[in-house]
């Protein structure tokens, strides 16, 4: 059976494969889901964060390194001696967010109720040796002090923020999938947050080669008890949703935190266009 993705294709029987982020799409404005899952039509991409996808990388070698044999210092430090880098022949493939619908051993759990595949690319899994469950780790980088750099004081990093909410649902959707293959998973999930810092630290250029450069982070663990009761619930509504909707709905205003900064930005221009201008 050829794979139903990209365009919505009522007549495919196929499971519909939906990442995690087009979910976070559906959430946040069914407008620009529907002109994207309907019509192909995608909104302006922005650069990709080089940076922080490096700071993932690094903190996965780290947990490699002692990957089903021990755990590492910074969870130790915590309490969490217990936790170690989980251990599994897929690993790599479910961390690959690009071809996470391939086949079932990749990170994707097909729902039956709205027939909809849904799966991504997470980042780490750690064993709870005391339990036996396994949990999802997630990795997030960030730089609190760089917009007050002369005001900043450090402070610990927190996934409460407003704008966070879609990284609690991220590891919601995670721990959900990780249930429907079978696993044994804890309700608790754990952001690892480093911070990169510049209080007090005198520059950059403090290696006996000039041409290296070095930049320090703090870092921390948070923990988060995962919410996957509104899941199937929004993929039913979003099958709905495809099947049904007709036409664009209304861009979901913007307030505040939430809300669609395109459709904002498209109703300020259509205003703008229609007011007639005076030549002066």
């Amino acid at each position: 059976m050829p794979r139903h993705r990209g365009a919505f294709d009522r007549a495919n029987p196929a499971p519909y494969e939906l990442s995690r982020s087009r979910i976070e799409n559906f959430i946040k404005c069914k407008a620009c889901f529907w002109l994207e899952q309907i019509h192909r039509v995608r909104p302006p991409e922005i650069p990709s964060f080089t940076i922080n996808t490096t700071t993932d990388i690094l903190l996965k070698r780290d947990a490699d390194s002692v990957r089903g044999k021990s755990s590492l210092p910074l969870w130790q430090k915590h309490g969490l001696d217990h936790m170690i880098p989980f251990e599994h022949e897929n690993l790599e493939k479910w961390t690959n967010s690009m071809h996470y619908g391939t086949n079932e051993s990749y990170f994707n759990a097909i729902h039956e109720a709205s027939n909809i595949k849904l799966g991504g690319g997470l980042d780490d899994v750690f064993l709870n040796q005391k339990t036996h469950q396994i949990h999802i780790v997630d990795y997030k980088s960030t730089a609190q002090g760089t917009r007050s750099p002369l005001k900043y004081e450090p402070r610990p990093v927190s996934v409460d923020e407003p704008w966070k909410a879609s990284y609690k649902r991220q590891m919601d959707m995670y721990v959900w999938v990780a249930r429907k293959k079978g696993f044994d998973v804890s309700d608790i999930g754990y952001f690892v947050y480093v911070d990169a810092q510049h209080k007090d630290v005198c520059g950059m250029l403090i290696d006996r080669d000039p041409s290296r450069a070095w930049l320090e982070f703090s870092a921390a663990i948070i923990p988060y008890q995962a919410n996957t009761s509104w899941i199937e619930p929004t993929l039913l509504d979003i099958r709905s949703f495809l099947e049904n909707q007709s036409s664009c709905p209304e861009h979901t205003p913007k307030n505040g935190y939430t809300g669609c900064d395109l459709g904002r930005y498209a109703k300020e221009m259509m205003e703008a266009v229609s007011r007639p201008t005076e030549i002066h």
